[in-house]
């Protein structure tokens, strides 16, 4: 981390397809864990589709997060290009997401694009959209361990 890239100038936005499912959960999920470690960080959700612009997340997802205590709220966005340099980091939730993310990447972008599984296992998030409860619940245990992952490496700063 550079001395002008305190946790307290990081902007983190995540980023899947529609916006209701992986990345509003990640979006909570990477919240929830910066402020239990004291971090004060921006993070912010949307997809590389508009199918779901102004939707609430997927009922599964909110469910998910609420059993587990994490607050969420936010609204289906898609992304922008001044989300480019608007954010430090931009953490695609698969491949597809990734290469879509590079493809449309202006010639000024300032944020790191990454597929967010490279700061721990370089595997993808699943989309559960299709499924059951169950790939919602690992779709969150995975945010977890890709949140930790991300804020021990950019933030520096493990849990005590």
């Amino acid at each position: 981390m550079s001395p002008s890239e305190t946790p307290q100038n990081l902007k983190v936005l995540v980023v899947c397809l529609g916006n209701i499912c992986r990345s509003p959960m990640g979006e909570a999920v990477l919240k929830d864990i910066a402020a239990k470690r004291g971090l004060d960080i921006t993070v912010d959700s949307c997809g590389t589709a508009g199918y779901h612009v102004g939707e609430e997340p997927d009922e599964r997802t909110v469910s998910t997060c609420r059993k587990h205590n994490v607050p969420i709220d936010s609204h289906a966005r898609q992304i922008a290009t001044s989300d480019f340099v608007r954010f430090t980091h931009i953490l695609a939730s698969d491949e597809n997401n990734l290469r879509h993310l590079q493809s449309m990447k202006p010639s000024n972008a300032t944020a790191e694009v990454r597929l967010w599984g490279s700061y721990l296992d370089d595997k993808a998030i699943p989309d559960p959209y299709y499924g059951g409860i169950g790939g919602f619940e690992k779709v969150y245990q995975q945010c977890v361990r890709l949140s930790d992952a991300f804020l021990d490496e950019v933030a520096g700063k493990k849990q005590t």
